[in-house]
């Protein structure tokens, strides 16, 4: 079976196999985070170049005096199609999905692309 036939339930057990394999202190940060998957950015999302995996909403956890009452939570949110689409091998598929999470978690911490590439999570 070729990685893109992966269904999304299957694909959503593997996101809650990554959610379990972060370390404490990310899993904690998480636990305060809706993980959602969705098949694919909405319009607009991303520029027209930029293939999407996956996006943080929110406040980032570094961030000075922290949420403002009645703002919306915050939210990692994975997609689905464009993950597959970069993964060979239903083999790639688990470690490209805790790799784009790891990244989510990374914005969420404060940490910028660059740090972020430069730790090897992109």
């Amino acid at each position: 079976m070729h990685p893109d036939e992966i269904p999304p339930d299957e694909f959503d057990d593997l996101v809650r196999d990554a959610l379990d394999q972060l370390p404490d202190e990310a899993a904690r940060l998480v636990s305060e985070i809706a993980v959602v998957v969705r098949e694919v950015p909405e319009p607009g999302q991303a520029a027209p170049d930029q293939l999407l995996l996956g996006t943080f909403r929110g406040i980032p956890h570094t961030a000075v005096g922290g949420r403002v009452p009645g703002s919306l939570p915050d939210v990692i949110t994975l997609f689905r199609v464009p993950i597959l689409a970069v993964c060979r091998s239903r083999e790639e598929v688990p470690p490209r999905v805790l790799k784009v999470l790891g990244h989510e978690v990374g914005h969420a911490l404060g940490l910028s692309e660059g740090q972020l590439r430069s730790y090897g999570w992109f």
